[in-house]
This record gives C-alpha cells, sequence and structure tokens, in this order.
C-alpha cells in the first residue's frame, strides 16, 4: 500500500485534489448562499458555522466569505460562469486521475469530460444529501449520529464516482474495498475535525481575518483529500489480495519481506539522488581564522 501510495505521489496528489476542491467549491458555496438566501435561512455560511460550532472570529470570517454583499444582486456574469464551470472539472479531472493511476489505467483526460459532468450532478446531490443528515442529526455529541449515518452513503457515493470517472473500467468489486475503506476513515476524520476545525477556524481568522477561513478550508480538505488519496492506495492493493485469493492464488513467503526491500531501497535511492542535488562543501574550507601573527 505504501508503494503505491508513492506511485501515485500522494502528497502531491492531496495537495492538488485539496487545492482544486478548494477553487471548485468556495464558487459553488457562494453560488448556493446567493440562491438559499432567496428562500429564507439558514445560507450557506449559517450551514458551515452551526456544523463545526463556529464562534468568534471563525464565524465573522466564514460569514464575510460566503454572505452576498447586500450592495450587489449576487449574480454571475458569462465570465463567473465559465470559471466555475472550468474550476469544477478541473476537480473532476483531478479526481478521475487518482482512480486512473491507483488502477493503473490509461488517462482519458478530456475525452471523459461528459462523465465528469455526470459526477458533478452526483456531487451536488451527495452533498444536499449528507447535509440534510447534519441538519438532522448534527446536534449529538461530536457529530457523531451523523458521521455514521454518512457511512453507507459515502461508500455507495464513492463506489459509483469509481465507475463513472473511470468510464466503467474499473468493476464493482473491485471499488468495494475503497468505498468501505474511505468511508469508515472520513468519518472518523469528520468526528476529529468537528473537534479540531473551531480552533482552526478561530485562529486563522484571528490571524488574517476573512482570508483565514480559505487557508482553515485547505488546511481541512488537505486532510480530507488524504484520506481519500490513502484509501485509494489501501482500496487497490485489498481488491488485488481478495482477487487472488478468490483465484487459490498464494504469494511467496518471502512476498511481504521481497516488496518491503523493494520500498526501502527505492527510498534509498531518493535519498542518494536528494543527496547529490545539494551543494557539496568544499573539503578545503582550512576553517575559523587563527589569531593574526605579529
Amino acid at each position: 500500500m505504501v508503494n503505491r501510495f508513492q506511485r501515485v505521489a500522494g502528497f502531491d496528489r492531496s495537495m492538488a485534489l485539496a487545492s482544486s476542491a478548494l477553487t471548485a467549491l468556495i464558487p459553488l458555496a457562494v453560488l448556493g448562499a446567493t440562491v438559499l438566501t432567496r428562500f429564507g435561512p439558514p445560507d450557506v455560511a449559517s450551514r458551515i458555522i452551526n456544523r463545526y460550532g463556529l464562534t468568534g472570529g471563525g464565524a465573522t470570517a466564514v460569514r464575510q466569505l460566503f454572505e452576498p454583499s447586500v450592495a450587489t444582486d449576487g449574480g454571475l456574469d458569462i465570465l463567473g460562469l465559465l470559471f466555475l464551470l472550468l474550476s469544477v472539472l478541473s476537480f473532476t479531472r483531478a479526481t478521475q486521475r487518482l482512480f486512473e493511476q491507483a488502477w493503473e489505467l490509461k488517462p482519458l483526460s478530456v475525452r471523459n469530460t461528459p462523465n465528469g459532468l455526470r459526477w458533478v450532478l452526483g456531487l451536488a446531490c451527495y452533498l444536499t444529501v449528507t447535509g440534510w443528515v447534519w441538519v438532522a442529526l448534527g446536534g449529538t455529541p461530536f457529530g457523531l449520529a451523523a458521521s455514521l449515518c454518512e457511512v453507507p452513503l459515502t461508500a455507495v457515493f464513492l463506489g459509483w464516482s469509481g465507475r463513472v470517472l473511470s468510464a466503467r473500467r474499473i468493476g464493482r468489486r473491485d471499488l468495494l474495498p475503497f468505498g468501505v475503506i474511505v468511508a469508515v476513515l472520513e468519518a472518523a476524520y469528520s468526528v476529529g475535525t468537528t473537534v479540531y476545525l473551531p480552533h482552526l477556524f478561530s485562529s486563522y481568522a484571528t490571524r488574517y481575518g476573512s482570508v483565514g477561513a480559505v487557508f482553515a478550508m485547505l488546511s481541512a480538505l488537505f486532510g480530507l483529500m488524504f484520506v481519500f488519496v490513502g484509501s485509494a492506495a489501501l482500496g487497490r492493493e485489498v481488491a488485488v489480495e481478495l482477487d487472488r485469493i478468490r483465484h487459490g492464488r498464494r504469494p511467496p513467503d518471502d512476498e511481504v519481506r521481497h516488496q518491503w526491500d523493494v520500498l526501502l531501497e527505492q527510498l534509498r535511492s531518493r535519498w542518494r539522488s536528494a543527496r547529490g542535488q545539494l551543494p557539496s562543501r568544499d573539503r578545503r574550507d582550512p576553517g575559523p581564522a587563527g589569531p593574526p601573527e605579529n
């Protein structure tokens, strides 16, 4: 699993997904805030504040970020709609590339755009349903009841996501371990963010104002995407092992040791390469100068 996580550049992929999600979700949230204000509360800012129990500077920063200005009609022009579409499709392709790399598929790039748009609609429905779950059950300590109810929803949605974004090149059986693993881990992460995120929002808002809410959201999204990418690597390996068991193929007794040795050799190779790129110290350096002679 660690080796596959390295092959998909797990940390870089997590940051790329978090950045793409941020640039896609903030415009969508602002647009949603504009629409929701026409139907009465709660708006997007209120939902985020109530979801994480934000107070003080954190709540103020979220309201400044998501509440539309009363001086404008909150509409979007053609350029704004184009940017929104491009940012959403960028996030879609970043997620698509994760499935393609983890399952070693040939990249489809923009040819899979129709499936990407279908996935965006599914994502909007998933976020709406989970939002209703949190409104109904989010009052329990740490949001535990809502997080548990989200587990089957998340497992089904992410399994469907893998099918759609891979253009049905990944089977449902192969996606089942991934869906279950990521649903359980993201539920645990959701409970953790309920405890820590209010402090993070307040701390960043005190330092940076409304921009601090963006920094806090990026930090939270990076953690979420790290769980997502790690679950993809782990789910892929579990699916491979289950397939071997179904076909009665037993790996050699020293398979784990062999994979571990390969991983260590890769780490040593990268360390030697990194050291070779550092500027070499002049070994002829005589050191600190002594006292001057008379």
